[in-house]
């Protein structure tokens, strides 16, 4: 998609550096939460920005080295499993955002954040339900998250290939559970969701 393909948003902001939010990875019962923020360059469009779900790994790949490259800014951060576990996903998520925003060099102005609520940030902004599919920023910012958590998983899988991470991502598939059942939890994996605090602690 270019960005005037995309539905028309709202946005009460005429600044310059306005930064899209989003993040990947609430359902996995492993590994972090991974969130991004993106400040786009209007004069370096980039064509084919979309909601990281719907492209492939390889097209997610390339866009993710074209956003590094033409950004005004940008930032991946995460919250490690164990603080999802203090925290829980919903606070946890919203901590990876807020790193992320921080860490945006020059800061953010404004932000469009995926979803129906804000990070809790100082930055004003406005919450955008499906919001990678409307803005450009934040399906940016889905695409650095996604690419981002995805090497995480392809890592932890040559640390233990057991599991499949590199297939299922840490998503409760039946290979993941079976693989949990017959191996047990890992340090990375959320031992406050269920399939994982069952394991650990069962009747």
């Amino acid at each position: 998609m270019k960005a005037e393909d995309f539905p028309p948003l709202v946005i009460d902001y005429r600044g310059t550096r306005l930064a899209g939010v989003d993040e990947v990875g609430r359902g996995p019962l492993v590994g972090p939460v991974m969130a991004a923020a993106v400040i786009l360059d209007p004069a370096a469009p980039i064509d084919g920005l979309t909601d990281s779900k719907k492209l492939t790994a390889r097209r997610r790949e390339a866009l993710d080295a074209k956003i590094r490259e033409r950004a005004q800014a940008f930032a991946v951060a995460e919250a490690s499993p164990g603080e999802v576990d203090a925290l829980n996903i919903y606070h946890a998520t919203h901590l990876a955002m807020r790193r992320a925003i921080d860490a945006l060099a020059p800061a953010a102005e404004y932000l469009l954040v995926d979803g129906n609520r804000l990070p809790g940030h100082h930055v004003p902004g406005q919450a955008v339900v499906k919001g990678d599919a409307r803005h450009p920023a934040i399906a940016a910012a889905s695409i650095l998250a996604k690419v981002a958590r995805d090497a995480g998983m392809l890592a932890l899988d040559a640390r233990h290939p057991d599991y499949g991470f590199a297939r299922h991502k840490g998503y409760p598939t039946p290979e993941h559970l079976a693989a949990l059942a017959r191996l047990g939890a890992l340090p990375e994996h959320r031992r406050s969701f269920a399939p994982v605090k069952r394991q650990l602690n069962p009747r």
